[in-house]
């Protein structure tokens, strides 16, 4: 049973809202915008924080920066507050991004759709009433035609399981759920586990302040300088005067980081010329510049990858004074993994107070009261202990809620063999539930993305219930076929020869699986025209009954 006559269109009778939202971070801030805003519709969101920002809520460590430069990280769609949003460092700061986001909330009035410091519980689509029943944390429930999920790519925290980790009585913490009053580090044994794109940050920021800085690598990292400072008035200006064009490259480009990508073979040029091209993307700083503006083949040919890889060792042997931290911190696997950028990581470790300890050589047995005990019987005695260990990432906070679909399937079993969808935004067995940055959406700077899933399955609502259409629900060969071509394209770079987590290899006994497009912003856009302009054809649209 449907409302046809409805203004906004087809609404299924009955219904709470038109949609629920779960998240407030770039992606639900933009869905409530476009559906209750621009669409006119009822909307309900929720998120677990006590305010608008997602993952940028909780990653609040010190040093936490994007890897994205400032002018393309955020909205592109209101061309006044392109010209507005004061564009102060080259790379935006974590307090920047929060004071971003909270603006926005604050230029569209956002915060008056949701309720915040609530955890949705469960998600359940009743195929008689074809509609989404979620239930919170505070027992409430609420029914909804459409259900989107902005759960957050990286925000369901991965904290390993080391035994003896519930008995440490100093300060142990999660980079990924930091203490909102800060930590104060001075003159403090602190340790940190994890050496990826977090950890990095963090060692650096805190190296200065600690009284000793004791590090646990599991992996030596490829990082590059982040090269950050502030933006001259003539940048500014050069950026805002072309906006335009900047998105246009944006949105049409590979990684969508606000540079050309090189068409370039590394082959092609002398080995002194690569060397030259390397240092300086070094000397200009940023990780996928490194990987993606100097030659176009580092991610798909060993040869250029290896040309990449030796000269980042070459810096880390010029670099690091003692010899023996130098041998701990070059990786000589693919450099394969998400480029990472440093404000300083490798000159950290000739500071007098850090130490680097290998913890593949020297497992660590376990956490005492007062440290980290290693297998040579050292236990590292600590007052703060630091896990930079990542996140659960892409499908984590998908399965640590109760979502249902047809036949009472649970998402989590779905995904038992690994995440999939389509177009990394639906899946089938969901009917009317669209997800922001789902499995295997598109490997990019990600506000863009976020944009370009947004405005794609908004318009879906906004045409189908135009046509009197209340049940949208993608066909099972779409997702199939999308998996397909996720996988093999990944098959095609270097990406899945490398232990990381873009493909769940961070999380013990979790099954390796492809998780992301990597065939660029500009094709992905391409895709969602396509199925756009041709009405759908991977999708059943119908009436509610």
């Amino acid at each position: 049973m449907s409302d046809l006559n409805g203004k906004n269109g087809a609404t299924v009778i009955g219904a709470d809202f038109d949609a629920i939202v779960i998240g407030a971070g770039f992606g639900g801030l933009y869905t409530v915008h476009k559906l209750r805003d621009e669409q006119g519709l009822k909307v309900k969101a929720f998120d677990n924080a006590p305010d608008v920002g997602g993952t940028w809520h909780w990653n609040r460590y010190p040093g936490a920066l994007s890897d994205t430069e400032t002018f393309v990280y955020g909205y592109s769609f209101d061309k006044e507050l392109l010209q507005e949003w004061p564009l102060v460092n080259r790379y935006t700061t974590q307090p920047e991004i929060l004071k971003y986001l909270k603006s926005f909330a604050d230029r569209y009035d956002l915060r008056r759709t949701y309720d915040f410091d609530t955890k949705v519980t469960s998600a359940r689509f009743n195929e008689y009433t074809k509609l989404w029943n979620v239930v919170t944390d505070k027992g409430e429930r609420f029914t909804a035609q459409y259900l989107v999920t902005g759960l957050g790519l990286l925000s369901a925290i991965n904290l390993p399981n080391i035994h003896g980790i519930e008995r440490f009585a100093g300060q142990l913490i999660h980079t990924g759920d930091w203490p909102s009053e800060g930590v104060d580090f001075t003159g403090k044994r602190v340790g940190v586990i994890g050496t990826g794109s977090t950890g990095t940050q963090v060692i650096t920021a805190i190296a200065p302040e600690v009284g000793h800085l004791t590090v646990f690598q599991r992996s030596p990292q490829y990082t590059v300088p982040v090269n950050q400072r502030p933006l001259t008035d003539d940048e500014v200006r050069d950026i805002r005067a072309n906006y335009d064009a900047i998105w246009e490259q944006v949105m049409g480009s590979g990684v969508a980081f606000g540079f050309a990508e090189s068409t370039t073979p590394a082959a092609e040029v002398s080995a002194e010329e690569r060397d030259r091209v390397f240092e300086s993307a070094w000397q200009k700083g940023g990780g996928f510049r490194y990987m993606f503006e100097t030659f176009s083949d580092i991610a798909v040919d060993p040869d250029a990858n290896e040309a990449a890889a030796a000269f980042i060792r070459k810096k880390i042997s010029e670099i690091v004074t003692d010899p023996e931290t130098a041998a701990k911190l070059t990786p000589h696997d693919l450099y394969a993994k998400r480029p990472l950028c440093d404000s300083g990581y490798y000159a950290t470790y000739n500071r007098d107070n850090v130490s680097l300890v290998d913890v593949k050589a020297n497992p660590i047995v376990e956490i005492t009261p007062t440290g980290v005990r290693t297998v040579d019987g050292v236990e590292h005695e600590l007052d703060v202990l630091v896990f930079a260990t990542g996140f659960d990432a892409v499908d984590g906070n998908y399965i640590k809620i109760d979502i249902r679909g047809r036949n009472e399937l649970q998402i989590k079993d779905k995904w038992s063999d690994g995440p999939n969808s389509y177009l990394g935004t639906v899946n089938d067995g969901y009917p009317n539930m669209f997800m922001i940055l789902g499995p295997n959406g598109p490997f990019t700077n990600l506000p863009p993305s976020i944009e370009t899933q947004v405005d794609w399955f908004t318009e879906m609502i906004k045409d189908t219930r135009a046509q009197g259409k209340a049940v949208i629900e993608v066909k099972k060969e779409a997702v199939d076929g999308w998996s397909d071509t996720c996988e093999e394209i990944a098959n095609f770079t270097l990406f899945p020869k490398a232990e990381s987590w873009i493909f769940a290899a961070n999380i013990p006994g979790k099954k390796n699986a492809i998780q992301f497009y990597l065939g660029g912003l500009g094709a992905y856009r391409g895709l969602l025209q396509e199925e756009r302009e041709g009405g759908y054809p991977n999708f059943n649209i119908e009436a509610a009954r």
